[in-house]
């Protein structure tokens, strides 16, 4: 979806309103796809600042389906995030401001590619099932909150090779 900003470029003092929809069902970041489960429309307001500046605020609220980071189970993920940008003008955009503003082009504003960058500029780093995730085991791959597996995940530590050594040298002999 495309809006015009003449206006709000051109007219000092403009405001507007407009209520949009997320289209997709299916959000990718570019790596992975997640499920949207639920959106809500997006109420945007658009502010001239100044002559060929305007001003850009709203609201996101969607759920994702996504995995969790330890234990690989799917998880509800609820993101809500402040869309709250300046755009410049064709006219006086420097070339820092146009690789920042990808979504806008002339006088139309790309409204799937700014809510995608706010998506993609909030999306955590890793998502946990709940603070406490044990995730899976290191030898069988059970997922550990569903119960112990058994398995030996004893560690040695790394430091203590070299006296090891030493000790099944001895045992040899």
């Amino acid at each position: 979806m495309f809006l015009n900003l003449t206006d709000a470029f051109t007219k000092e003092g403009h405001t507007s309103s407009t209520q949009v929809t997320y289209e997709s069902d299916v959000f990718s970041d570019g790596l992975i796809s997640y499920e949207i489960l639920s959106k809500d429309p997006i109420d945007l307001k658009i502010s001239n600042l100044s002559e060929g500046r305007a001003h850009i605020t709203g609201r996101i609220h969607m759920t994702f389906q996504m995995t969790c980071s330890r234990c690989l189970t799917e998880v509800p993920y609820e993101l809500t995030t402040e869309i709250d940008r300046d755009v410049t003008g064709p006219e006086i955009l420097t070339e820092e401001e146009a690789e920042d503003q990808s979504f806008v082009s002339e006088y139309q504003l790309n409204v799937e590619d700014l809510i995608n960058n706010e998506i993609i500029m909030s999306l955590p780093m890793k998502v946990l099932c709940k603070p406490d995730c044990k995730g899976l085991c290191k030898v069988c791959g059970q997922n550990l909150n569903l119960g112990e597996c058994g398995c030996d995940t004893f560690v040695p530590d790394p430091r203590m090779v070299a006296i090891k050594d030493i000790f099944n040298a001895r045992k040899e002999v």
